[in-house]
């Protein structure tokens, strides 16, 4: 392998998806910023969920509105439904593993509150089940997807696709999503700083 021309290639892909996102992104995120926002200063949390780099996501972007991300603020309702290995394997032995996240929804989710699906592929059926049940609860349903968005398109109120069918540049572009929302939240939310 030319060590040197791989290494100059990744970053090549890396640098035309972010290009090709930016310009695709921007009012789709400013729909998302909005609905957390509203969510969030009406009582409300986010709940992000996913399966394996994407649930791993999930737990990075929950950890970084509950702690912090840049300001030392108060924190913001967030939790990632990937967390619990309790429930997820009872949800997976008693309900079945498409009922994973489902399941977590039905029992924390309220009006008002935001669900945001990460997926590469769009078509991971416990990730579709949970966007179903979000919805039909009244949840806002939201998503990071890429490949087109796989069957999220259908489901999801604000939906995000990464315009890429490689998993990696899509993932990359997910966690960059992730921080901006993050950011932008902190500085929309303008919270107080964290006491103590």
């Amino acid at each position: 392998m030319d060590v040197a021309s791989f290494f100059a290639n990744e970053f090549s892909e890396h640098d035309a998806v972010s290009k090709a996102t930016r310009a695709a992104l921007g009012g789709a995120f400013a729909g998302l910023l909005a609905a957390c926002v509203q969510s969030i200063r009406n009582g409300g949390k986010l709940m992000f969920f996913g399966n394996g780099g994407s649930a791993a996501d999930a737990q990075h972007l929950a950890t970084e509105l509950t702690i912090r991300y840049k300001k030392n603020r108060a924190a913001i309702a967030a939790i990632a439904l990937t967390t619990d290995t309790s429930a997820l394997t009872a949800a997976g032995n008693d309900l079945g593993f498409d009922r994973i996240f489902a399941r977590q929804v039905e029992a924390l989710g309220r009006r008002g509150d935001v669900v945001i699906a990460i997926s590469t592929s769009g078509k991971s059926p416990n990730v579709l089940a949970a966007l179903r049940h979000a919805r039909a609860m009244g949840l806002v349903t939201a998503a990071l997807g890429g490949k087109g968005g796989g069957e999220m398109a259908g489901i999801a109120d604000h939906l995000l696709v990464v315009p890429s069918e490689i998993t990696a540049r899509i993932q990359e572009m997910h966690i960059m999503l992730g921080h901006m929302l993050c950011g932008a939240l902190e500085i929309e939310l303008d919270l107080a700083p964290a006491a103590g």
